[in-house]
């Protein structure tokens, strides 16, 4: 049995997981990248906005993908790259998500892929404040010079498992998960026609109200939320027991801090519905805190911490297992806008 797998990094045009505009894929034989391949894409139609916080985020514009084949156009490429191999990616959730979504909204079935979560496996396997690609990357050895190029963050999500199955003794996949205890994650085969995924029909929904207020063409833009120095914590939701084992969320016990982007109420409700136990400060029993307030993981190095955040560094120097994420983060891991 030999270490290989192919490892995706895709970026979208807006916060649906279902808009890619840009795909990087690595291919690993034998514990080595081999081959690589890359696509820029125009997002599925009526998804193919680019907002303006995305593409501040990967620099990608509508005008840079005018013209190129749509993503539902350009998978079978994509697919027959992959062929059977298991998928890695950094935050599998997300990435399993845009293949899942932005093939529903194309009105395409899609095929089943075992997948490794490259966060998860950062956690278990190394000790960081934070488990962002650039910080477990740094970790691994692995260079990563422009984060949120796909094709860059594929190959540093590649290293970061090599140098996990490397630490671990382990020649394959199968070895790595075996010797964690684990077992390896499968999104099923999927038709839209037979239903549609829980982030797809949610976005379709919000589109179609969108439509419905503001006339063909025009999304409804969100209500902007009044500022308040003290977010209201609201109740702390007991986590969904039926909740996927292998989501990055799924046992831990998250807090949140700064002001979000969502009423910080359903953003303890979502992180719930995927098996968290919301907190409402940092205890001992806290693995992950969420930081609002635009913060990257950077901000770690920078200094531009609150209050609970310097908490986390504080409890993470004495040996407690935490880590911190950004919102940005959070809304990959939970499907949201």
């Amino acid at each position: 049995m030999a270490l290989d797998f192919t490892a995706i990094d895709f970026e979208t045009a807006n916060g649906f997981r279902g808009s890619p505009c840009s795909v990087g894929l690595s291919k690993v034989r034998n514990g080595v990248v081999v081959e690589e391949a890359s696509w820029l894409m125009r997002p599925p139609e009526n998804h193919d906005h680019f907002e303006y916080h995305n593409t501040r985020i990967h620099g990608i514009r509508a005008e840079d993908v005018s013209g190129m084949p749509r993503f539902g156009e350009l998978f079978p490429e994509i697919g027959a790259f992959i062929g059977d191999d298991i998928l890695a990616a950094h935050n599998a959730a997300f990435d399993l998500g845009v293949i899942r979504s932005g093939l529903e909204v194309s009105g395409l079935p899609g095929p089943a892929y075992e997948y490794v979560c490259t966060v998860m496996l950062s956690r278990r396997c190394y000790s960081l404040v934070s488990n962002s690609l650039p910080y477990a990357a740094e970790e691994a050895g692995v260079p990563l010079v422009n984060h949120h190029d796909a094709t860059e963050d594929a190959r540093a999500c590649a290293g970061i498992l090599i140098d996990i199955a490397r630490r671990n003794s382990a020649n394959s996949i199968a070895e790595l998960y075996l010797s964690l205890g684990l077992a390896l994650p499968r999104q099923p085969a999927f038709d839209p026609a037979f239903g549609l995924s829980k982030a797809t029909a949610s976005a379709l929904a919000a589109r179609l109200v969108g439509t419905a207020v503001s006339g063909p063409g025009s999304p409804n833009p969100p209500a902007k939320r009044a500022w308040s120095p003290w977010p209201e914590e609201g109740p702390n939701p007991l986590p969904n027991p039926g909740a996927e084992p292998g989501h990055p969320l799924f046992g831990q016990t998250v807090v949140f801090t700064g002001d979000l982007a969502m009423p910080r109420p359903e953003a303890k409700a979502r992180a719930a519905d995927l098996g968290a136990s919301p907190e409402s400060r940092v205890t001992a029993r806290t693995t992950v805190l969420v930081v609002g307030d635009g913060f990257v993981a950077g901000d770690l190095r920078a200094g531009r911490l609150t209050g609970k955040a310097k908490r986390v560094l504080e409890l993470h120097a004495k040996g407690q297992q935490i880590e911190v994420v950004s919102e940005g983060e959070f809304l990959q891991m939970v499907g949201g806008n």
